[in-house]
């Protein structure tokens, strides 16, 4: 597998493309710097680091497809800022499976709004996957009898806190039900969601994600106490490589849940 990350950070066997800022100097001045790290500096594979200049930054898949190992599947990874509509992308346009990262991007929500516009079933956005432990913490929850119907929902978190909308959009697909967003000031991830039904509500909270000690509540049960720290993003990356395969729930979500939540935008 080959990851090629646009900007900076990656993993696997890695092939950076950093353009500098200096995009529009004539094609005379261009130059090309490159690096190759291997063993510690490279973790368990082996990077290429390439820092085109002048006319070579719009020339970016030129430089890297020399590069690339016959048959074996490309990644292309932005960290940060992400193109509008990554197929489009010159090195997007290569890769098997495009990740992007809207919550670390300058405006997540501008971000994400452009995702939806231009998705494409090779794109999946890193705010989805740090949302995969609390998913399948509350499906096992739901799978727990008495199977009764859930009438509301609330999600808890951080004002403007992207992963928390598209929790929210995931619950009002799959449970076809009011959800109410709430912020919480000083909050720094989701910290509990709330589903209410005839006996009771269920609950999942995590006050803090620093300590990453959650609690699970249900009606008729004594309180369970779990450990659920916050993802890395190592571990969200690694998930990601690991799947290489179109997200139909993410899909889902981006395309028609996020307009049950945000029917305006």
């Amino acid at each position: 597998m080959i990851a090629i990350s646009p900007k900076r950070g990656a993993a696997g066997a890695q092939t950076h493309a950093e353009p500098e800022d200096d995009a529009a100097a004539d094609d005379e001045t261009s130059n090309l710097d490159a690096q190759v790290r291997f063993g510690a500096d490279a973790g368990a594979g082996e990077i290429i680091v390439l820092h085109p200049r002048g006319g070579l930054v719009h020339h970016q898949d030129t430089l890297v497809i020399p590069l690339l190992v016959p048959d074996a599947p490309v990644v292309a990874w932005w960290p940060t800022e992400a193109p509008s509509n990554p197929s489009k992308d010159l090195l997007g346009a290569m890769a098997r499976s495009r990740i992007t990262d809207a919550m670390r991007s300058s405006n997540p929500y501008r971000t994400i709004s452009d995702l939806r516009r231009n998705w494409s079933p090779k794109n999946v956005d890193m705010s989805w996957t740090r949302l995969t432990v609390w998913r399948a913490m509350l499906a096992t929850m739901l799978d727990q009898p008495p199977h009764l119907p859930i009438s509301t929902v609330r999600v808890t978190g951080p004002k403007g806190f992207l992963p928390m909308d598209l929790l929210a959009a995931w619950l009002r697909l799959r449970l076809n039900v009011p959800v109410v967003i709430e912020d919480v000031p000083g909050a720094t991830a989701v910290t509990g969601v709330y589903l209410t039904r005839a006996d009771g509500v269920l609950s999942l909270e995590r006050p803090d994600a620093e300590e990453g000690v959650a609690v699970i509540s249900m009606p008729g049960q004594s309180p369970q106490t779990i450990s659920v720290p916050a993802r890395t993003l190592e571990e969200c990356l690694s998930e990601e490589l690991r799947r290489m395969y179109p997200d139909e729930i993410y899909a889902e979500v981006i395309t028609r849940g996020w307009d049950l939540i945000h029917p305006n935008d």
